[in-house]
């Protein structure tokens, strides 16, 4: 299968490291901004063709789905056009920053009937698969969630520690990883959902520490707090509290409420998070089936959030 990339950062790279383990995967283009980048990361992993143009990426002969990991405020226009020109698409989370864009797209991949798939890696993680499975299985209930999502970034760097062209969101990156994992584990729609931002940085023009609750028909509780001041452990930390134990989830791993590690390496054909969500992308497109994560499934979070946002009024 011949695909494409959008976004030469960080995360783009991470999905290229990805796809160098999964068999039958060829990256034929990747689309950039900072052109000299983009070169640099086309010669790194080998991908004979590299642009600025999405539009150029998408004429690549045989090309059949592309990835976007690019800026959230592009995800939507570059998700429709992607659709519109018959390619599969994965929008990195979140898939856009407002309900509106959210209809868009959701309302393209009806029209097009192409695989749409957002970017909800905490679906893949092998420490959240364990708990899921667990939960479909009849062993587990979750009672309530308590996630923290601290980081220190008060200027515009991403996870490379490279400058950013663009702002991050406490709430519709960070928080959308949580409000879809909490509905994901629970199997319920949001029923509750209520948020408070703290002051807005000067220059970045955001809210730099939020607390999040919400709740579920089954009366299963969730309390997310996030912070860009946080000068410490860095990262998001899942502690599940349910009928039948406590779990503590750090990314990939895993942890009983004593802080005995849990083996999850047999979950899954790999520990990588992102990994696994880009081998269901393709494996959706080889099957021509729904995506676990597809942009349908991620629609009920980005209305959550359009509510959340709403509530700080």
């Amino acid at each position: 299968m011949k695909v494409g990339l959008a976004g030469q950062g960080a995360f783009g790279v991470k999905h290229l490291e990805a796809i160098q383990n999964i068999p039958g995967i060829e990256v034929v283009t990747i689309t950039g901004g900072n052109q000299t980048a983009t070169e640099e990361v086309a010669k790194r992993f080998k991908i004979p063709h590299f642009t600025g143009d999405l539009g150029e990426s998408l004429k690549q002969p045989g090309l059949e789905a592309m990835i976007l990991a690019t800026p959230t405020q592009m995800h939507a226009e570059q998700g429709v056009q992607c659709m519109k020109a018959g390619k599969h698409v994965q929008i990195e989370i979140p898939i856009c920053d407002n309900l509106a864009d959210a209809d868009l797209l959701l309302k393209t991949q009806k029209e097009t009937g192409v695989i749409a798939m957002g970017g909800h890696t905490r679906r893949f993680n092998p420490s959240h698969q364990w708990i899921h499975k667990k939960i479909l299985e009849g062993e587990l209930k979750v009672l309530q969630m308590d996630v923290q999502t601290f980081f220190f970034r008060r200027t515009n760097m991403n996870a490379a520690g490279k400058p950013r062209s663009w702002t991050d969101h406490l709430l519709w990156h960070h928080a959308c990883h949580t409000v879809d994992l909490f509905s994901y584990q629970t199997q319920q729609p949001i029923t509750v959902a209520r948020a408070l931002e703290g002051p807005h940085h000067p220059d970045l023009k955001i809210a730099m520490d939020m607390s999040i609750q919400m709740k579920v028909a089954s009366g299963a509780l969730c309390t997310l707090s996030l912070s860009f001041n946080n000068d410490g452990p860095l990262g998001t930390f899942f502690r599940y509290i349910c009928d039948n134990g406590t779990y503590l989830a750090r990314y990939d791993d895993l942890f009983d409420g004593k802080e005995q590690k849990i083996d999850v390496s047999n979950v899954d054909v790999s520990m990588n998070g992102i990994e696994l969500q880009d081998r269901e992308f393709f494996a959706a497109i080889h099957a021509g089936r729904e995506p676990n994560a597809s942009i349908q499934q991620c629609y009920p979070a980005m209305a959550t959030l359009d509510r959340l946002e709403k509530s700080f009024l």
